[in-house]
Parts: structure tokens; C-alpha cells; sequence
């Protein structure tokens, strides 16, 4: 029998309202890629202004996430999602009437603590009924996944019938503000509490080091990674954090607990996050350039007209959802450990075959499709291994770390990975200019340097440990009789 819910609503039935707002979530993020060259036209911009309608967002997420979920272990998990909601419905309004670019890109600013649900739920879920929060982490992932699939093409689809982008924006930010009043109503508070203060120098501090080590290497490619503003921001990030962590360390209350990444099995799983992060995301541009790319015009690519490269995208994403719903089964049948590896060792193995059958389109689209799989058992497996160990009072702070870990692993992947192109590149001349063109070798190269970091992450999920207790657990991991039971 599940537990009974506060207000007499049973654990189920706070889970489907929150399935609801991630459904609404993943189709808000999905939303805009479809719409970038619309945008572009009603703003009158180009595509290097274009590409901050992502970097605002993703850049914003990592400075408040950890703080809202910090505040939600603190003073409740509802409250802050109510929070967020607001904060989400206001940005998507602002987006959908902004009359400049810059009021634009202030809307997605305000869009940020989307990335924050997710963190909020998983706390309320297992607060709700701890023996079932694996397969409700498990659902509320897959709920976002496919969300982002069909949010995608549904934006795409409706934009093409109405011509008309207020329209069309206008229908995520309608949703989000209807989803505040049903947070309000129907989903239950937490009851524990992280006691102590905000640690506000912490958390300028961790956002501060974050924000400068993205933004350097965000702009890597376009002002080069020796210039000088690229290493300031990137070595002046590191040195923010660095001072961070002797601050965290010291003070009485911070706003991470650097002991429960350390001896609280919270650390290996967030670097599990950075490892997956940085092979699925950083590698996924290139795969789809891939697709698009044309062998007599481009030197590389399958030559996949773009409609059918989204259904590809679709394709990868309803396999992804798959894996999120598989995901809870494979833990439960070998162990949440043995399933973070096999899911790490299948990615190797997508990786090997799209190198090896790169020429082939359907046997290169089953391979991102196989990988899509292991994107999803990963997706659905680490965060309940992360919600499972932390203490019950952190751990919406634990699942913001895991969250932002992929999120900026992702984002660097992603520069670096544009670096390691350029060096296998070929000068073509096409009669009038001498044209620089990326080589088959330049993928090969990020898609191996994906199956290495694949394998590690295979290695490092058999190195996890996991609670073995579901009974809730109050005090950080500093204490020995805290620490996670390996499960063997």
C-alpha cells in the first residue's frame, strides 16, 4: 500500500500533478529550437545573437538553481516551486510580448528556474513515500523527456500553421501560469527542514565561478582560447571556487555541505553526471550535423533533409523516454550500480557503432537511437541513486548539484568539442575562395573521445555506493552511521 498523502491525496496522485509540470517543462525547453530563425526575422538579429536565446538561459540556470533548492530545503520544497512557477509563467509572459531582443533575453532569464522543478520534486517525492521515489524520479524524468520531444515539434508545427510567434509563445507561458495555482492547491509541503542560515557569500561565490568559467568557455570558439579575456574568465572562475570550497568548509552553515560529496555518496554520482553531460550533450551536435551534412558539398554527412533530421531528433528522444521508464526496472533487477554501468558501457558501444557505420544512415540512426536509450537509463537511474543517499534535508540541494553538473558538463563539452573540430579540418577552393570544411576525422574524433568518457562513467557506476536503508535519514553524511550501505 502506498502512503497516505496530507489532505487525504494518496502518493500516486501527487506524482501525476507533478508528471503534469514536467511534461510542461521538457516542452518548454524543446520549445524554441524550432522557432530560432523566427525569432531572429521579428527581432531583426543574426545567428550570433541567436545563439544567447540558449546561453541566457542555460547560464542562468546554473546561478539559481543550487539557491532555490537550497531555500527549499530550508524553508519548503512547495513554497520554492511555487517560487519557480511564478518566476517561469512571469519570463515566458515577458518572452511572448517582448518588444526588443534585449527584453527578450531578459524573458529567458526569468524562464531559468524552470531547471529547478525538477530538484524541488524529487525532494517532494521521496518526502511523500521514500520507497517509491526511485520510480517517481524514474516518471517524472520520462515525462520531461518526452515533453521535450514533442514540445519541439508541436512549436514547429503551430508556427507553421499560424505564421504568427506571439501566438505560438503564448501557449507554454498560458500553461506554466495555469500549473502555479495547481502547486498551490493540490501538491503537499515537506515537512523536514535544513535548520542554520543562508549562506549568502556561498552562494555568490558558487555562482560567480560557475557564471565566469561557462561564459569563457561559451566564447572560446568565437574570441579563441588564448585570448586574454577567455583566460581571465576561465582561470578567475576557478580561483572563485576555489575560494568557495575553503568558505564552505569554515562556515557554520553553507550552502553545500562539502562532507556529503566527500564520505555521503553524493560525490561519485555527481561526477557520473558530469561524465554523462559531457558525452551526450557535447557530443550531440555533432551527430546531428552529421545527419544534415552533405558528402559532395560539406566533405562529411549523410545528406538527411532537415525534416527528416527532426524526426531523427523526435526519434532520439522517444528512445531516451524509454530508457527514463526502463530505467527503475533495470535498478530494481541488478542494482542501481550495475545499471549506471551497463547504461555507460551501452553508450561505448552506440558511440563505436555510429564511427563504424558512419556512412550508413540506418544503422548510424539506430545507433544514436541505442544511445538515446542509455541517455535515458542514465537520466532516470543517477538522480534516484543521488535522492536515495542524500540526507533527508538535502536533498534538494544534493539533486540542484547533479542537475547542474550535467547542465554546465554539457555546455564546456560542447566548446571543447567545437575545438577538437577545427583541428581536423581541410581547405577546399571552390573557384572564388578558399573554404574551410570539417573532415569525417573531426567526428570520429569527438565521437571516440564520447566512448572513452562512456567507459569511465561505466567504471565509475560500479564504484557508486547506494542506501541501502529507505528509512529517512536527517543528519549530513559527516557521521559514519550516515553514510550510504553499498549494495552488492
Amino acid at each position: 500500500m502506498s502512503q497516505r498523502l496530507s489532505r487525504g491525496r494518496p502518493a500516486i496522485g501527487v506524482v501525476g500533478f507533478l508528471v503534469v509540470m514536467e511534461f510542461g517543462s521538457g516542452a518548454l525547453q524543446g520549445w524554441f529550437s524550432p522557432l530560432l530563425a523566427a525569432i531572429g526575422q521579428q527581432f531583426e538579429v543574426g545567428a550570433g545573437a541567436l545563439n544567447w536565446v540558449s546561453a541566457m538561459y542555460m547560464l542562468m540556470t546554473v546561478a539559481c538553481v543550487p539557491i532555490l533548492a537550497k531555500l527549499g530545503d530550508m524553508f519548503g520544497h512547495k513554497r520554492l516551486l511555487v517560487v519557480a512557477t511564478a518566476l517561469v509563467a512571469a519570463g515566458s509572459l515577458v518572452v511572448a510580448f517582448a518588444p526588443t531582443f534585449e527584453v527578450f533575453l531578459l524573458g529567458r532569464a526569468l524562464q531559468a528556474p524552470l531547471a529547478a522543478f525538477l530538484p524541488l520534486e524529487f525532494a517532494i517525492v521521496r518526502a511523500r513515500d521514500e520507497r517509491s521515489a526511485s520510480r517517481s524520479i524514474g516518471v517524472l524524468v520520462g515525462a520531461l523527456t518526452l515533453g521535450a520531444a514533442i514540445g519541439s515539434l508541436l512549436s514547429g508545427l503551430l508556427f507553421g500553421a499560424t505564421g504568427d510567434l506571439t501566438i505560438v509563445l503564448l501557449i507554454p507561458a498560458v500553461f506554466i501560469a495555469l500549473c502555479v495555482p495547481v502547486v498551490v492547491l493540490l501538491v503537499p509541503e515537506t515537512a523536514v527542514r535544513k535548520r542554520g542560515r543562508v549562506d549568502i557569500v556561498g552562494a555568490a561565490l558558487l555562482t560567480i565561478g560557475l557564471l565566469a568559467i561557462l561564459t569563457g568557455i561559451s566564447n572560446a570558439g568565437t574570441w579563441g582560447w588564448g585570448d586574454p579575456r577567455t583566460l581571465t574568465l576561465i582561470l578567475g572562475g576557478a580561483a572563485v571556487l576555489a575560494v568557495w570550497v575553503i568558505v564552505e568548509r569554515r562556515i557554520a552553515d553553507p550552502l553545500v555541505d562539502l562532507a556529503m560529496l566527500t564520505r555521503g555518496g553524493i560525490g561519485l554520482p555527481i561526477i557520473a553526471s558530469l561524465l554523462f553531460g559531457a558525452q551526450t550533450y557535447g557530443g550531440q551536435t555533432a551527430s546531428f550535423l552529421w545527419l544534415l551534412g552533405n558528402s559532395a558539398r560539406d566533405g562529411y554527412g549523410l545528406g538527411i533533409p532537415p525534416a527528416a533530421a527532426g524526426g531523427v531528433i523526435v526519434l532520439y528522444a522517444l528512445a531516451a523516454f524509454l530508457g527514463t521508464l526502463f530505467g527503475d526496472r533495470l535498478a530494481r533487477w541488478m542494482s542501481p550500480r550495475r545499471a549506471v554501468a551497463i547504461a555507460g558501457a551501452t553508450a561505448a558501444v552506440s558511440f563505436a557503432l555510429m564511427i563504424l557505420s558512419a556512412g550508413v544512415a540506418v544503422l548510424f540512426v539506430a545507433s544514436m537511437a541505442l544511445g538515446g536509450v542509455s541517455a535515458g537509463v542514465l537520466l532516470a537511474v543517477l538522480p534516484a541513486v543521488v535522492v536515495r543517499n542524500a540526507p533527508a534535508d538535502s536533498v534538494g540541494i544534493a539533486s540542484a548539484l547533479f542537475n547542474t553538473a550535467r547542465t554546465a558538463a554539457g555546455a564546456a563539452a560542447g566548446a571543447v568539442f567545437a575545438l577538437v573540430m577545427t583541428l581536423f579540418v581541410t581547405t577546399a577552393d571552390d573557384g572564388a575562395t578558399a573554404v574551410v570544411r570539417s573532415t569525417p576525422s573531426s567526428f570520429i574524433a569527438v565521437w571516440a573521445i564520447c566512448l572513452v568518457i562512456s567507459l569511465v562513467l561505466a567504471a565509475i557506476g560500479l564504484r557508486m555506493r547506494v542506501a541501502a536503508s529507505a528509512e529517512p535519514r536527517h543528519d549530513s553524511a559527516s557521521s559514519p552511521a550516515h553514510e550510504p550501505i553499498e549494495e552488492r
